[in-house]
């Protein structure tokens, strides 16, 4: 039987809509715009494609939108200087510099140097270290859309066995993190992981994160186990043409799972919609203001 298809296009549209509900409300009763600043260097055609998106979403949601656009060849000091002047500007809530950086400026350096009440890309060493511990942080937004979309489709996750295959700062271990705040038993496991098949096996939710098309193929799968595919992989047919796959065999991992999200349409489009949520979230902290559920 085939697994449920989690439609993460319909579940980021309501979530953009409660997101420009709350920007309504705060704009009414409180004088609060929230506002997100984008920095752009060099000229990676994907990173383009991104912020063009991401500026669309944000005038849509009723947000203040500002656009930073730097030369490939601007250095680090001309980077740190524009992080620094939006850390001071208060009509900008959430500040995310768009990676990869050309190679001659220290992205570690740029993301430390974000004010971490605005780094709504949740990468700054503060927001991890207190999202680790449990206490109130920016979290990643990749890993909030698949946490938003498994505790829809599963209700109390608690109790439930979670392996994240994937290990990068960015997804598996603040994803292993958000898991355990949901009192789920988490295993992470990567490349070196013995039997990495069994260990999949055994997850009653099994968070796809490795960058390797199709690697996870639908026997490592447990049967009626939620599948949330979080790779975005571009492959080559035999046509020539490409096209996008995860890091999951969607073909066979569909007859086995209890519920899966597809790629695209799955996680990517929840990405950019937690974007937005978490800026308003960052506005109503530093505001003062009793923050929303989004969710």
């Amino acid at each position: 039987m085939s697994a449920n298809i989690i439609d993460g296009k319909e579940f980021a549209l309501k979530v953009r809509t409660r997101v420009a509900e709350q920007v309504t409300i705060l704009k009414a009763d409180h004088g609060l715009t929230p506002g997100l600043a984008v920095v752009l260097a060099g000229d990676d055609p994907a990173s383009h494609v991104y912020v063009r998106n991401k500026n669309k979403s944000t005038l849509a949601a009723g947000m203040k939108s500002e656009e930073i656009r730097l030369a490939d060849t601007v250095s680090q000091e001309e980077v740190l200087a524009v992080v620094e002047r939006l850390n001071a500007d208060p009509s900008i809530h959430g500040i995310l510099v768009q990676l990869p950086l050309p190679s001659q400026v220290d992205e570690t350096a740029v993301i430390d140097a974000i004010d971490p009440a605005k780094d709504v890309d949740g990468f700054h060493v503060v927001n991890t270290g207190r999202q680790a511990v449990g206490l109130d942080a920016m979290v990643p937004c990749t890993p909030l859309g698949c946490i938003m979309m498994l505790k829809d489709q599963l209700g109390d996750l608690s109790g439930l066995n979670a392996v994240v295959v994937g290990r990068s700062n960015i997804v598996g271990k603040p994803m292993a993190s958000l898991l355990l705040g949901e009192n789920c038993t988490v295993t992470i496991s990567h490349s070196r992981t013995k039997d990495l098949p069994a260990v999949c096996r055994s997850a009653d939710i099994l968070v796809a994160a490795v960058g390797r098309s199709e690697m996870i193929k639908g026997d490592w799968v447990k049967p009626g186990a939620t599948v949330i595919d979080v790779g975005i992989n571009r492959i080559e047919l035999d046509t020539g043409k490409t096209r996008l796959v995860g890091d999951v065999c969607f073909s066979e991992a569909v007859e086995v799972a209890g519920a899966i999200t597809p790629v695209p349409g799955g996680v990517g489009p929840m990405t950019i919609a937690c974007l937005l949520a978490n800026t308003v979230t960052a506005a109503c902290r530093i505001a003062g203001v009793s923050e929303p559920e989004i969710g």
